[in-house]
């Protein structure tokens, strides 16, 4: 009778497991769910509560790639975006390109494993370096340089160029040693507050917080230089100019180490809105494929932003530079927009687009244009607006959609208004036709002499008046439709 009603129990466990659909708002939640522990002597004794969580999978290591020890190979970095983890620098390369000498003493004494890398500075300011080393205990160091023109390299080599920057610091053991064996903290208790249990449910978009560098150069360090004598992390960031490019070789010192991760930033005064996707329908953000290109460079458009699973984050936007944005999600309209990080500046820290729905039955109403006072012509200022719309629906050619003009009226002439509405919605079918959309892609329709009466008595009531939608653009289907 006890296994019986151990199966049965079971059973419904599993029915409740597979039929709840999943809240993503709750995902950030912990939840506790039964788990059947089972004795060494293979005996179930009982359920227990578990709130563990799989532990995130660990990113993959980047393989180096060949020669990449070489300053000839030196792999590419983009601004802003890290590199690794690599796996672990292995040798000094065929080419021994840095070696101290008694004139030249802050150096490499020799390049023991080492990776060389190179930037391009897109925009003036101060060039910083994150490294984050995936075992403290490495000794990493790093030089700086400034590529000079034809024979750089072989200039490097021979001690004619040296760097700008220079990281030679030992690694401080002792300290390390400590800090191995402090107690870790312990986690405080989350307080049981209505706020607080709020803002757990609302989805948040933050990108997370990076680890923390272990060596490399920030605007706040106070050294110039780290020598071989001397135990620090960071020196002292420096200024670099658009077009330039540099060279960061990272060396090594310990056998058998391990990889790095590293990220190059230009510190400047920038706008760095967090940059969301929402669908009104649902009441959810939604992750789309995101791209983001700078342009006035000298090296033309720079990819900011390339995601094909962009779900939400903040994007530097520097004062100077034009950008252009495109996000696209399959079933939604896409988002084309073209700005200057200039007009940003003036905008709030949060820069949120609708994405709407390409399903039929979808609807837009527009508001912010103007005809002539009984007439069907537009007033001017309309391409604002109407132009967002053509190419929305340009991106789209399988979209088909109905446009349904709307007027003003008493209910004095219900014909009338019948006909001047319709006359509207044929006006702007051929404003859109004019800027490239199909007209076979687009019905026109304008008020029926109910809605003209509902109208009337809405704007006759104490009270009332008129609503402010002059047209509205109504999904009827798409193209590849079978009814």
């Amino acid at each position: 009778m006890k296994n019986i009603k151990r199966i049965a129990v079971a059973l419904l466990a599993m029915a409740l497991v597979v039929g709840v659909a999943p809240d993503v708002q709750a995902q950030t939640k912990k939840k506790t769910t039964k788990t059947t522990k089972t004795t060494k002597k293979g005996k179930k004794s009982g359920t227990q509560k578990s709130t563990a969580q799989a532990a995130p999978a660990k990113p993959k290591d980047i393989e180096l790639p060949p020669n990449s020890n070489d300053c000839l190979f030196a792999i590419p970095l983009q601004i802003d975006k890290p590199y690794g983890p690599t796996t672990a620098p292995d040798g000094p390369g065929r080419s021994l390109e840095v070696v101290a000498d008694k004139a030249h003493p802050n150096l490499f004494d020799r390049e023991h494993n080492s990776v060389w890398y190179k930037v391009t500075i897109p925009y003036n300011g101060n060039l910083c370096i994150d490294i984050v080393q995936q075992d403290v205990w490495d000794d990493y160091d790093f030089l700086v340089y400034k590529n000079t023109g034809q024979y750089f390299s072989n200039h490097v080599m021979l001690n004619k160029v040296l760097p700008v920057a220079v990281n030679l610091a030992r690694v401080d053991s002792a300290a390390l040693s400590a800090a191995s064996k402090a107690p870790a903290a312990k986690p405080k208790p989350a307080a049981q507050t209505a706020t607080k249990k709020k803002a757990a449910e609302e989805p948040v978009f933050e990108q997370p917080a990076p680890p923390k560098p272990t060596i490399g150069m920030s605007v706040e360090a106070t050294d110039k230089m780290l020598t071989k004598k001397q135990t620090g992390s960071f020196i002292k960031s420096i200024p670099v100019r658009m077009g330039e490019e540099y060279y960061i070789v990272l060396d090594n010192r310990s056998d058998n180490g391990k990889g790095h991760t590293i990220r190059v930033t230009i510190q400047v005064d920038a706008y760095e809105p967090l940059v969301l996707f929402y669908d009104r329908k649902s009441k959810r953000y939604v992750d789309v494929d995101l791209m983001i290109l700078e342009k006035g460079g000298q090296g033309g458009e720079r990819p900011v932003v390339r995601n094909e699973h962009y779900k939400g984050g903040r994007v530097k936007f520097v004062p100077g530079f034009s950008y252009t944005l495109y996000a696209k999600r399959d079933g939604y309209f896409s988002v084309f927009r073209e700005f200057n990080a200039r007009d940003l500046m003036m905008r709030d820290t949060l820069m949120l687009y609708q994405m709407e729905r390409t399903e039929r039955g979808s609807s837009f109403q527009i508001k912010d244009i103007y005809f002539e006072d009984g007439d069907s012509r537009l007033i001017a200022g309309y391409d604002s607006v109407l132009m967002d719309y053509v190419a929305m629906f340009r991106n789209h050619p399988e979209v088909t959609f109905l446009v349904k003009g709307y007027v003003q009226s008493y209910g004095v002439d219900a014909e009338a208004d019948m006909l001047l509405s319709l006359d509207r919605a044929k006006t702007l079918k051929e404003y859109f036709v004019k800027n490239g959309i199909d007209a076979k892609r687009i019905t026109t329709a304008g008020m029926t002499k109910n809605e003209i009466k509902r109208a009337a008595a809405a704007a006759l009531d104490k009270g009332g008046g008129f609503s402010g939608v002059k047209c509205e653009l109504i999904i009827t289907g798409k193209t590849t439709d079978q009814n």
